[in-house]
């Protein structure tokens, strides 16, 4: 989850629409990912928590402490999974597994 993750992450960013409601995992530390969250939910939009590879799992923690202990009139609204294919310097292709949960205020 070192540079991998970083330029996973910056290349989703050149290639889809950024959006000001999105939270986007990597390797901080998971209180950082739920205050953003938090800050989203406050103005009454919905969040969506954003992960790939191995950062899956620090995507759920991250939700699940969000609506279990800070926000618990949250709700899950929209949970996708999917695959991606990534070509990494030297012209490999590879199968890299993404995630993204939605959570509305309520």
């Amino acid at each position: 989850m070192s540079e991998e993750t970083d330029k996973e992450n910056k290349e989703i960013k050149k290639t889809k629409k950024f959006n000001d409601n999105s939270v986007y995992i990597g390797k901080r530390p998971t209180m950082n990912y739920v205050m953003a969250a938090m800050v989203i939910l406050n103005r009454g939009t919905d969040c969506i928590i954003k992960a790939r590879g191995r950062a899956i799992s620090h995507a759920v923690d991250v939700s699940e402490i969000l609506i279990n202990k800070f926000f618990p009139t949250a709700k899950y609204k929209d949970i996708k999974i999917s695959t991606e294919v990534l070509t990494n310097d030297e012209g490999r292709s590879s199968n890299v597994s993404s995630m993204e949960i939605q959570i509305a205020p309520k």
